[in-house]
């Protein structure tokens, strides 16, 4: 179930683990692809093409069954999905063995106006979009008088300043600074960005002293970052904050955190703690601390799975939804429940995290591992080298290597597809404006 990070490598490694004929291997995923979400604000900013992060599903995965779907329900006890197809009737699938990998979504809350103005930043698609509202936004402000539509429509609001809020933040923000320079009528001064974090700090990965270096940095660069600050409302993208302070903003982003998956959450009789997250054992087998006892011939992985986190001396310490651990606990599934098929006992998951390193627009950043700190270009470049090799497959490796190459040659890309939304739209209408009375 779910064919992001810890399914898809998940079923990779079965695909080079199993001799033929040993089992057939099934993934159940809504999308044809797998998305490398770290490099979704750089897909935003246009430093990454996004069909780069997108790894397709059919091509690497050649020997398993791929179901264009989603899982509804399981029903373990009778070790039955309940599968629905992006076209047709939903329809019982009988298996031997489930591997739950279906993920994480965006945590929301009962805000007004969250769900109908803002977009987040889970998929290449919303990274897309968040890309031609920015352009769009600087082709509309480039023929307005100065004013208060104006600054609206070059306002940025991001809500969340956890990693993903973070570097979209500083991505967008870099961009936005460069586009400056095509756009002579337009000054820094027109600029108008918004970080809105809840906690007194931002990313909790770090320790203080980088976290409030971060914020330095973001606020040198013309940023206004609100911390201990809740959103209150965002009707109409009209921005209040738990402060006072209120703002119109033109792009609405919130990246507040995840929630369980629903279908993990809700529609499943496997065991789930308090945040509707499957609870495993070190090993990935699904475990029922109730019954104190393994459920057999079921697995979890990701950010819809608590796993125990063994490098920590902390009692029930779980590990962090990131890529790190979901690219290594796929691995390690695939080795398990190949070692399950061969009657040996499965392995514990084990990973001493290799630092952080994060983007904070081009040619900056931010890396940290124990006590060692590394800020600026360098932390950037380090930033750029490691989700290079991270990125599964040798030709997402090269064609993200080689979409930088004219970056660095030729400078941004800045052209922007307005009709990208309505693609039927000049069809249509033949190119014809309509004439509008003249006041």
């Amino acid at each position: 179930m779910g064919g992001g990070y810890s399914g898809f490598y998940t079923a990779w490694g079965l695909e080079k683990r199993l001799r033929p004929g040993e089992a057939h291997v099934t993934v159940v995923e809504p999308r044809p692809f797998m998305t490398y979400q770290p490099f979704l604000p750089e897909a935003a900013a246009g430093s990454v093409e996004p069909r780069h992060v997108a790894v397709s599903i059919r091509r690497n995965l050649t020997s398993t069954n791929v179901i264009t779907g989603h899982v509804v329900q399981v029903r373990h006890a009778d070790q039955v999905a309940v599968i629905r197809p992006i076209d047709g009737a939903d329809w019982e699938f009988t298996y031997d063995m489930v591997v739950v990998t279906a993920g994480a979504v965006t945590r929301t809350f009962p805000i007004p106006g969250i769900l109908d103005e803002a977009i987040g930043l889970k998929s290449a698609e919303e990274a897309i979009a968040i890309r031609e509202a920015l352009l769009g936004a600087f082709e509309r402000a480039s023929s307005m008088v100065p004013g208060p539509a104006r600054s609206r429509a070059l306002s940025v609001t991001v809500v969340g300043g956890g990693f993903s809020g973070v570097e979209v933040f500083g991505e967008l923000l870099s961009l936005a600074t460069a586009m400056l320079c095509k756009y002579p009528m337009l000054s820094k001064a027109d600029l108008d960005f918004h970080l809105v974090e809840a906690a007194n700090r931002i990313l909790p990965e770090v320790s203080d002293g980088p976290g409030s270096w971060v914020v330095r940095e973001l606020e040198r660069r013309g940023a206004h970052v609100h911390l201990s600050t809740q959103l209150r409302s965002a009707e109409g993208r009209h921005i209040v904050l738990s402060t006072g302070e209120e703002c119109d903003t033109s792009l609405f982003i919130w990246t507040a955190g995840n929630a369980s998956n629903p279908m993990t959450a809700r529609h499943t009789d496997l065991p789930i703690d308090e945040r509707g997250l499957l609870t495993v054992q070190a090993d990935l087998r699904v475990y029922d601390a109730q019954a104190d006892r393994v459920v057999e011939d079921a697995w979890g992985a990701g950010d819809n799975a608590t796993v125990p986190d063994l490098t920590q001396k902390t009692a029930g310490a779980r590990t962090v939804p990131n890529a790190q651990h979901a690219v290594r606990q796929g691995r390690l599934l695939a080795k398990n429940l190949v070692r399950t098929l061969r009657g040996k006992r499965p392995v514990d998951y084990s990973h001493h995290g290799l630092g952080v390193v994060a983007t904070l627009g081009l040619g900056r950043g931010i890396f940290q591992w124990h006590g060692i700190v590394v800020k600026g270009f360098v932390a950037w470049v380090m930033h750029r080298g490691y989700h290079v090799l991270a990125v599964p497959t040798w030709d997402r490796n090269a064609r993200v290597l080689l979409g930088w190459i004219p970056g660095a040659l030729f400078g941004r890309d800045i052209v922007s597809l307005p009709d990208l939304q309505e693609p039927r739209e000049l069809f249509v209408t033949g190119g014809e404006v309509p004439l509008t009375p003249v006041d």
